[in-house]
């Protein structure tokens, strides 16, 4: 059990908790073989470790925007969970194109998987996006 100054270091630490990027996987098994995609985004395009592909991109920005950049804070987890919702239905379908014109699923079972996917995620769209969602809840 928690206690009440662990419970407040725990939420003190979370609601400054920001997110620079979302990476997202799927693939689509068939007996014909297997479709993989993944992708990834990066908040802004700016990575913030240094040396790596975000410093490569902040050396190629004019100064006032290197500054932008240094101080662009991440997303929130409520951002986070509504850019991976977008991120995921992106790759999801990406996936279906991939094995469809693999030849793995008909054309048939393509646009039925499709329509059920734009559904689900709207769906989820919807409930991450209503106003008063909270941060901490369920994805």
């Amino acid at each position: 059990m928690l206690t009440k100054e662990q419970m407040a270091e725990i939420t003190t630490i979370k609601q400054g908790l920001r997110v620079s990027k979302v990476v997202a996987t799927r693939a689509v098994k068939t007996k014909q073989g297997d479709f993989f995609v993944g992708l990834s985004a990066a908040w802004d395009s700016t990575q913030e470790d240094a040396g790596g592909q975000g410093a490569d991109i902040i050396d190629a920005m004019s100064e006032g925007e290197q500054q932008q950049a240094i101080v662009q804070r991440g997303m929130t987890m409520r951002q986070a969970k509504i850019a991976g919702l977008i991120l995921g239905m992106q790759v999801d379908l990406q996936a279906l194109t991939h094995a469809v014109c693999g030849g793995s699923i008909s054309d048939t079972e393509y646009t039925n998987a499709v329509k059920a996917v734009r559904h689900n995620y709207t769906r989820k769209l919807s409930e991450a996006t209503t106003k008063g969602t909270s941060e901490g809840g369920a994805g």
